[in-house]
Parts: structure tokens; sequence; C-alpha cells
């Protein structure tokens, strides 16, 4: 089903220079080093992701909002809770079940990467008005979230159909 596109051109453009530039600026590895933090991606990203959470979270919550496999996930967090930043707790609504939030240490290591690296967002986007930085993190999230939604879709239907592509017609 053909779709306008021209409200998207330059889109993806966009997007590559973006990934482009966070990779040559190195802002993980940079920004680790300003804030002191001496952990690798995955578990920044764990506590990250718990930071931003209005709750303690499942594992497969963590691991779906990582987007890697449940064990990834799982092997992170031990190593977290091994340096006392994560800890279990019970889930209220089933005992059996617990649930991953972030310890006091854990806390203050995040907030020292999220001040280094929303400094630096703040500094390149001075001159936006607040309005336009809160309509990009609004939009921003609105997109990842409704494109991760529509590639799920587009891969468990690719999945359902024996993995037949898209460009070729069904025999």
């Amino acid at each position: 089903m053909p779709h306008d596109n021209e409200g998207l051109r330059g889109l993806l453009p966009a997007m590559n220079r973006l990934s482009g530039t966070l990779s040559r600026g190195q802002l993980f590895e940079r920004a680790t080093a300003a804030a002191g933090v001496t952990l690798e991606r995955p578990a920044v990203t764990i506590l990250v992701i718990l930071d931003a959470a209005d709750r303690p979270l499942r594992v497969g919550e963590i691991a779906q909002r990582m987007q890697v496999a449940g064990p990834h996930a799982t092997r992170q967090i031990h190593g977290l809770e091994q340096r006392g930043l994560v800890e279990r707790v019970a889930d209220p609504d089933d005992q059996r079940a617990r649930l991953i939030t972030l310890t006091a240490a854990g806390e203050r290591l995040a907030g020292r990467y999220l001040r280094v690296i929303n400094g630096w967002f703040a500094d390149a986007l001075s001159g936006w008005s607040d309005v336009d930085r809160r309509h990009l993190v609004l939009l921003l999230g609105r997109m990842v979230d409704d494109l991760s939604a529509h590639l799920e879709t587009v891969t468990r239907d690719a999945r359902d159909a024996g993995g037949a592509g898209g460009d070729h017609p069904a025999e």
C-alpha cells in the first residue's frame, strides 16, 4: 500500500546523522568519564531506565525497554545487584514475583550520569525555547514508541508468514 512520504522526507538521513554524531562524539564514553561512572553501557542503560520509570520494573520490562533478550538483562541486573546499585523488591500485585528498583547508591550514580548528559543537551539546545525542547522530547518519544510497535508488528507478521519478505509476490 503506497504512502505519502513527502512529510517524512529527510527523516532517515537526519536520524543517520544523529546516530553518527552520537557515535563519533563518543557520548557514552565521555559522559561516563565526566560523571566518574565505570560501568559498561548496558548496566548504565538499566540504571537510566529505572531512574526514568515511575515504579520498580520486572526484568522482562527492563529487557523490553533495552530491546534485548531477558537473559542479557538478567545478567546485567545481577552485576548491578552485586555492586549495590539495584535491589529486588516484592511485587505488591504478586508476592511471588520480584521487581527491580534502584538503591540510593544507584540513584546517585544514575543522577551523576544524567546530569552530565542532560547538561550537554541543554547546552547544545540553549537557543531553543523551553516549549520547543519539550515538544522535541515528546515527539521523539512518541516516534520511538510508534516505530518500535510497528516494527514488532512487521517482524511478527513476517515470522507468521514464514519469513516471506514484503518485496516478493506470494506464490
